[in-house]
């Protein structure tokens, strides 16, 4: 009988070693959600992410990327990320206002930016970095700075003048600074989700909307929208963002191996989003169903200088050093637009 049961207890002492050994090797689980398509610069840096992350890490990490709203929709993933629902987000850089750090509304005020070298002064140096580290104290790590593009007007009608602005109901991330913009030129603004704005524009809810031309082409809003306005006015980014216990409970090798992809996926996600959005303003006018509207430099001068008053508007909310240590950063005088 007591050899019986010694063995029984080496049986079970066996299986709970096996059982230890299996969940040891098993991997560290990391699910990224975002709200867009897989075929934009996002989706694709998402997935270029999973793949780097598993092979520097010789598989110890497996990436589960859930695109195009499968998870959770604008409003609804943060607190996800917050509560340890998912891992790792990508939300664009408006979305970080109602979580109360509203610096990096910064980036939503128009014509900031007149080119990615100015962009990534701020992205990729010292003010990006103070940026992304105002976020733990919200439980939040952030990584990278990733691009989208700069945006364009649609609507129904061509969006040259400002007169062409007043009395159009024009979508809009939720943004008090994208809020202010719309009403500088006359506009009526309508916050809504991202995954709704399709059919919002098809029944005619919303006149029209911003957006870099890779999303305004994989969301197939060009359908819906029978005039583009090349306008360069505003900068839509995001932050690539983690659950900051989840990321300083990782073994400290295994982080330094995502880092090191997330380094790699940054590079890809700039250099794709310039590509992609040049490729998609071609299709979008290949396609024929919107026409493409440039704007004169006196049409563009007007525009900018209805639209700068914003940033002092804004100067309040987002707080002036920051605004002033982009303009340090990117030889911007708000005086002479």
């Amino acid at each position: 009988m007591f050899a019986w049961t010694r063995r029984l207890t080496v049986i079970a002492a066996t299986a709970l070693l096996a059982s230890g050994a299996a969940l040891a090797q098993a991997p560290i689980v990391i699910k990224f959600s975002h709200v867009v398509a897989n075929d934009t610069p996002k989706g694709k840096a998402a997935d270029f992410f999973a793949k780097r992350a598993g092979e520097l890490t010789g598989g110890k990490v497996k990436v589960e990327v859930y695109a195009n709203s499968t998870l959770y929709k604008d409003k609804e993933e943060m607190e996800a990320l917050q509560l340890g629902a998912v891992q790792m987000l990508a939300p664009s850089l408006a979305k970080f206002g109602p979580l109360g750090v509203k610096e990096f509304e910064v980036f939503d005020l128009p014509f900031i930016f007149d080119n990615y070298d100015e962009l990534h002064k701020v992205t990729q140096g010292a003010v990006g970095k103070q940026l992304l580290g105002k976020l733990e104290g919200r439980g939040l790590k952030g990584l990278a700075f990733w691009d989208n593009g700069f945006k364009s007007f649609s609507a129904n009608k061509p969006l040259k003048t400002l007169d062409d602005f007043k009395g159009q109901k024009l979508r809009i991330q939720s943004s008090k600074v994208l809020e202010a913009q719309m009403r500088a030129l006359g506009a009526l603004p309508q916050v809504m989700a991202f995954s709704e704005v399709y059919q919002a524009l098809q029944t005619g809810v919303v006149d029209g909307t911003e957006n870099p031309h890779s999303n305004l082409f994989t969301q197939k809003m060009h359908e819906v929208q029978k005039h583009v306005t090349l306008s360069d006015h505003g900068y839509l980014g995001y932050a690539v963002i983690t659950n900051k216990k989840f990321w300083d409970g990782l073994p400290a090798d295994v982080r330094a191996q995502v880092e090191q992809a997330m380094a790699e996926s940054t590079a890809y996600a700039n250099r794709i989003a310039k590509e992609e959005n040049q490729q998609a303003l071609e299709k979008v006018k290949a396609s024929g169903k919107s026409q493409i509207n440039a704007l004169s430099v006196a049409e563009r001068q007007a525009m900018k200088r209805a639209m700068v008053k914003v940033h002092q508007d804004m100067a309040s909310r987002i707080g002036q050093d920051v605004i002033n240590a982009v303009y340090k950063e990117t030889g911007f005088d708000p005086a002479n637009p």
